[in-house]
């Protein structure tokens, strides 16, 4: 798994103009001996270098109620991505149909944009037979991504390197087809999930004379205002998700996920990309490690997230200190050992929500993650935001498949890659640079 932005949007404001920058061996023998009885993870929790709450240091104004809490839709870049992240999100992946020619793809983004706009600001699309349920923002975002056939369709030369499948990690993935690929995404964020409900409708409504629905992926956080400001979230193992993010306060944000860095370059000057990976987490098998264990697994401290060699959440994690036996403190199977950027570009934003589902809809796992007579069948949305998947997410995914002791307790059965598409002014619609 890998981390996410705080679960705080104290720091939203209603109707402001949206700008440029939006922008210890006792343990270890425990563990190691589990090391061998799992399948697992991608990238997860918070790392040194690359998870983390970008808001946690900005001020905190009185927060506008839900009503009036409004993210502005359009500008240079989209929002859904460096604006923090809300307590509901549905990820909706969509095929076209067969036949769709680029000015298809066209009249159908055109619409899109027209509702995604309307919707976000509270006013009801054109289409709306119930425009008295559109009323609530509360910091809804619609946020597009395009799959390779959009591309391929209107625009080839256009298309990323980067946009293809990521490579089979054998190790570790059990992928299902339901939870894959998708040639257009719809990132839908709220704080309200009754908003979230009627935003789907009316976009899916919008949508389904030219496509159909590849999947639907629905995750929660903690709900608005149950976390104190600055609180970094918890995913359903307990552990705080997401401890050093990219952040808005300096330009480590515009760097690593917009590509102002000089050995990055967005696709399009303010669009970025996303890997959407679905991650299975076995909790009943997770309930039968001790504390110990579990925290020597990932390196942190279950109780305030701090490194094993801190003892603050962000304080930074001393890779090389050792005990008194002269075993490294944070292990080498370590999740945020192994998550650790090895390279100066290797940094992503992490923007993670959980879900759980009915016991008994659980099936087509390994032996090891089976969950009939256990009760749970839960995990992790984990997204990645970066300016090139292969450079930034792709070295960290494959340490991690290759030796992460979450590996015994996690399993991805779902993979995407989106190329994020700049913003767009009034009147204009998201894509138009593909069609120009």
């Amino acid at each position: 798994m890998t981390g996410s932005f705080d679960e705080d949007y104290e720091n939203a404001t209603a109707d402001v103009e949206q700008v440029p920058a939006r922008p210890a061996s006792s343990r270890r023998t425990f563990v190691a001996g589990a090391l061998g009885a799992g399948a697992g993870v991608a990238a997860t929790l918070g790392t040194q270098y690359a998870a983390g709450a970008s808001e946690r240091n900005s001020p905190t104004p009185a927060a506008p109620p839900l009503q009036e809490a409004r993210v502005p839709f359009y500008g240079q870049r989209q929002a859904g991505v460096d604006t923090p992240a809300p307590s509901y999100a549905l990820f909706i992946a969509l095929d076209l149909n067969s036949g769709t020619d680029a000015g298809g793809v066209q009249r159908l983004l055109r619409v899109l944009t027209s509702d995604a706009a309307s919707l976000t600001q509270g006013t009801a699309p054109v289409v709306d037979q119930e425009p008295e349920l559109a009323t609530v923002p509360a910091h809804l975002t619609v946020t597009f991504g395009f799959g390779e056939r959009i591309f391929d369709i209107v625009n080839p030369a256009k298309k990323p390197a980067w946009l293809q499948p990521l490579p089979a990690f054998e190790k570790i993935d059990q992928l299902q087809d339901q939870w894959n690929d998708g040639d257009l995404l719809l990132q839908l964020c709220s704080s309200d999930r009754f908003t979230l409900a009627h935003a789907q409708r009316m976009l899916l409504k919008t949508a389904r004379s030219m496509s159909r629905v590849r999947w639907v992926q629905e995750g929660f956080r903690r709900a608005y205002g149950s976390e104190p400001n600055g609180q970094t979230m918890r995913n359903l193992f307990g552990q705080v998700d997401g401890t050093i993010n990219p952040s808005t306060l300096d330009d480590s944000m515009d760097r690593f996920v917009w590509g102002n860095h000089e050995e990055l370059e967005p696709w399009e000057p303010g669009g970025t990309s996303l890997v959407i990976r679905r991650i299975h987490m076995n909790l009943d098998t997770w309930a039968q490690s001790d504390r110990p264990a579990r925290e020597d697994a990932v390196g942190r401290n279950l109780t305030n997230g701090a490194p094993l060699t801190g003892t603050q959440e962000h304080d930074p994690a001393d890779l090389s200190a050792t005990n008194e036996l002269g075993f490294t403190v944070i292990a080498p199977y370590a999740h945020i050992r192994r998550a650790s950027a090895q390279s100066r570009v290797e940094r992503i934003l992490r923007r993670g929500y959980n879900y759980d589902l009915p016991v008994q809809n659980a099936s087509g796992f390994s032996e090891h993650f089976e969950t009939d007579g256990g009760v749970s069948n839960s995990g992790l949305i984990f997204c990645s935001y970066q300016a090139d998947p292969l450079l930034q997410f792709l070295p960290i995914q494959e340490r991690l498949a290759e030796l992460d002791m979450l590996n015994t307790w996690t399993v991805p059965i779902g993979s995407a890659v989106f190329a994020l598409p700049a913003g767009c002014e009034q009147g204009g619609f998201i894509g138009e640079n593909l069609f120009t």
